[in-house]
């Protein structure tokens, strides 16, 4: 690695056609380590949610159960990849697995279980297949069933996180996009409105924007805010994962890039965009200089604090989505080079465990949760998803396009 500078420094110097080879050895050792982990982890086994010393773990204690749809995910990219039928009847196999999530009240995270799960499986599918009405009925009504969540008091609205309706997240953002999903296959106009609004109003509260007062730092992401459940005014900003309410936790930032960039995609409002791109330039002013975060950015002991990989992977992706929007008021390059600096960096053997013959994780040095010591310096069932996502991004050479609005 680099010298830890908190200022990423982007090597302009990359292009995928130099990196292809360290690209697609991370992705086959991916595909080996998920064949191993399907051994220990059938579809008929909850999934595992971090390493422990390098090894699968579920611990006893949990809040909710929020990583399924990650790890047979994994199974559709490596199915998309390949196109081998062995992970085609795998991919398969642990999605019905979570069909019955579909009805699951208790979480804020059906977009987690079912965008990486069941939508690629739909978009895989012919106009004619029997299936995809199945699949189409599945996200619809995980989409609306996800849309419960909703916190009507007040002037401020938005899906709610499974602490309650006081409670705002920043991680919710990736879940909207299974209610803006479902409106596209048919369900209520309610559905956009309701991902729409909550949107906003992430942006309003968790999202900083630069200004006189203590902490206004453009870009930067707060992890929850807290209103009145009843009469439903904002009362004050907290935090479950990060170091303190007004400090930048890094998954948080990267949730806001990718999940923003997905709602302009998804609406084509513009203030969505823009609000991405300001959490972009955020984290590219912050970062150390090989992409690679600390878990938070306001952690008190940097550089001695754990990083956080499994953010740098997720926002690999966004920026890779960044770089191909046309319409977007940075430099179309600068995210392009820097998705590639990072990845340059997790492709490394100081973040795959492909020399440890005993570690069974994809991606190492991420953080599940810093101030109860959960996954700490291991690899996370996100952080090997997104990873593994955006490499097949990059190799793919994926163009972006539009979602399409609701209009």
């Amino acid at each position: 690695m680099g010298k830890r500078n908190l200022t990423m420094k982007i090597n302009s110097d990359l292009e995928v056609s130099g990196l292809r080879a360290a690209l697609e050895q991370a992705f086959d050792f991916g595909l080996r380590q998920l064949a191993g982990m399907m051994k220990q982890w059938p579809c008929d086994k909850a999934a595992p949610i971090y390493t422990d010393n390098g090894v699968w773990t579920r611990p006893a204690y949990m809040w909710t159960d929020w990583c399924p749809g990650f790890y047979a995910g994994m199974m559709w990219l490596a199915c998309e990849r390949t196109g081998e039928p062995f992970w085609r009847q795998a991919a398969e196999q642990y999605t019905r697995a979570l069909e019955g999530r579909k009805f699951d009240r208790e979480v804020h995270d059906l977009g987690f279980i079912f965008m990486s799960t069941a939508d690629r499986w739909y978009r895989l599918l012919g106009d004619d297949d029997p299936t995809r009405q199945g699949l189409k009925d599945l996200l619809i009504t995980a989409g609306t069933i996800q849309s419960f969540r909703w916190k009507a008091s007040g002037e401020d609205h938005y899906i709610y996180s499974f602490h309650g309706p006081q409670s705002l997240f920043i991680d919710i953002m990736m879940n909207i996009r299974l209610l803006f999903r479902a409106h596209q296959l048919g369900a209520s106009r309610e559905l956009y409105d309701k991902a729409t609004t909550h949107a906003r109003t992430t942006e309003k509260y968790l999202v900083q924007k630069s200004g006189a007062r203590l902490m206004d730092t453009d870009g930067a992401v707060i992890h929850e805010a807290i209103f009145n459940p009843e009469r439903g005014e904002f009362r004050n900003l907290s935090t479950q994962q990060g170091y303190s309410p007004f400090t930048c936790w890094a998954r948080g930032l990267a949730w806001a890039m990718y999940g923003f960039t997905d709602t302009y995609l998804f609406t084509g409002e513009r203030f969505f965009l823009e609000t991405a791109e300001r959490c972009a330039a955020y984290y590219l002013t912050n970062t150390p200089d090989d992409g690679v975060p600390f878990w938070d950015y306001g952690a008190p002991a940097i550089p001695r604090e754990p990083l956080d990989s499994s953010a740098a992977a997720i926002v690999a992706g966004a920026l890779w989505k960044l770089q191909g929007i046309a319409e977007t008021r940075g430099d179309a390059k600068t995210y392009r080079q820097a998705a590639l600096t990072i990845l340059a960096t997790l492709t490394s053997d100081e973040f795959t465990g492909a020399k440890a013959a005993a570690y069974e994780g994809i991606l190492r040095h991420g953080v599940y949760h810093r101030p109860m010591n959960w996954g700490v310096d291991e690899s996370v069932m996100w952080g090997d998803y997104f990873f593994m996502e955006a490499l097949h991004m990059v190799l793919s050479e994926v163009t972006v396009e539009r979602s399409g609005s609701a209009n």
